[in-house]
């Protein structure tokens, strides 16, 4: 099958090439000229413009849209959108909110082209371990994307499936976020207690390597924490600063909307956002009240510690495309101090819209997803 790729970032370069490897053939666009002859190098055919990777697709066409959810997206599909025809189909594979989806889905059905969202779990790991993907969208157009997906997925019929209409795919890969935050934070309380409990004389590494073998609480969660903590197990040139993508606002919003309890994912946010404030006004509150009623001592405001900004992790040669560096370098094509300030606050502190209408003019580009 021949299918069109926007964006070759960390995911999209990455699902070109095992496409590539898969046999099947891609048409690649990006912003980044450097990116698109990375792509050609592989084997894909590379466009210059929308309009060139169009014209390269047989009819009907199918188009892969891996660029930064919200403006960017909104401006890419509603440009291809402009230039398919009737029976082709559009697919985000991007962390968009599910409300968007089934708005598109909607306004590009009133042209006859379907619209396709797969929520995309799998990271800088998925060139070699295959990718998750949470499929929304008519039958029959998914089951014409059947190709594709099998060799994007861990396995032809592992990892990959329909979950409903059109949203249902960005909305089941929401809620796999907020549960990753769950997990992530749970590990990382257990972690913080064991390594409190100083006259035991803990060993992280060891633990965590332990935990990987028969353990009810084994994943591969634990295995990257394992990897990490041998390494350095004080985390010692890390900030204990958290983004957050967006996907676990959201999950924590639906909740609320459907009268569901999510406590652990909730507060699991909620913790992440703390650790974005260098300090809490709440904070210096309840220091203000306990001294005014009882006269306790208080702390004072110290001088805060430099930070600065690692932008990318290791990770295997195997599983890293060649636009990505390996640590302490920087290849043609890879992001800038400031994507990467973008990166770290990703959502930031920008609230959450539960009906989002993210309109805007941004196109296309070669920003990376940063997905999970």
């Amino acid at each position: 099958m021949k299918i069109g790729m926007i964006g070759l970032g960390k995911m999209g370069g990455n699902m070109v090439a095992r496409l590539l490897q898969g046999g099947q053939e891609v048409v690649a666009y990006d912003l980044s000229e450097d990116n698109i002859k990375l792509a050609e190098g592989r084997g894909a055919e590379g466009a210059r413009t929308l309009e060139e990777l169009i014209a390269k697709l047989p009819t009907p066409r199918a188009v892969w849209v891996m660029v930064p959810s919200g403006a960017a997206t909104e401006s890419t599909v509603m440009k291809l959108a402009d230039q398919m025809q009737k029976g082709d189909i559009i697919i985000d594979g991007g962390n968009s909110n599910y409300k968007d989806s089934q708005r598109r889905a909607k306004t590009l059905a009133e042209r006859g082209i379907d619209f396709v969202d797969v929520g995309t779990s799998g990271g800088v790991w998925g060139l070699k371990e295959g990718y998750a993907m949470m499929v929304g969208g008519e039958k029959a157009a998914v089951d014409s994307l059947t190709p594709i997906l099998e060799v994007l997925a861990p396995a032809p019929t592992q990892g990959w499936g329909r979950m409903g209409p059109a949203g249902s795919g960005h909305y089941v890969k929401m809620v796999h976020n907020g549960i990753e935050y769950g997990m992530m934070q749970a590990y990382a309380e257990g972690f913080e207690l064991m390594h409190a409990k100083t006259e035991m004389q803990l060993d992280m590494a060891q633990i965590a390597e332990l935990w990987r073998h028969g353990s009810v609480i084994r994943s591969w969660l634990l295995d990257l924490t394992a990897d990490a903590l041998s390494g350095d197990p004080e985390f010692s040139d890390l900030s204990d600063y958290v983004a957050d993508s967006g996907e676990g606002r959201w999950t924590v919003v639906d909740a609320l909307n459907e009268g569901i309890p999510a406590p652990v994912i909730t507060l699991s946010v909620q913790m992440r956002l703390r650790s974005q404030q260098k300090s809490s006004y709440a904070g210096k509150m309840l220091s203000a009240m306990r001294r005014a009623f009882g006269g306790h001592a208080v702390k004072k405001v110290e001088t805060e510690a430099e930070e600065s900004i690692v932008p990318e992790a290791h990770t295997p040669e195997d599983a890293r495309p060649q636009n990505i560096p390996a640590s302490g370098t920087k290849a043609a094509g890879a992001q800038s101090d400031g994507d990467t300030a973008r990166q770290l606050g990703e959502s930031g502190k920008a609230p959450v819209n539960p009906n989002p209408e993210d309109t805007g003019n941004k196109a296309a580009g070669n920003k990376n997803e940063g997905q999970s």
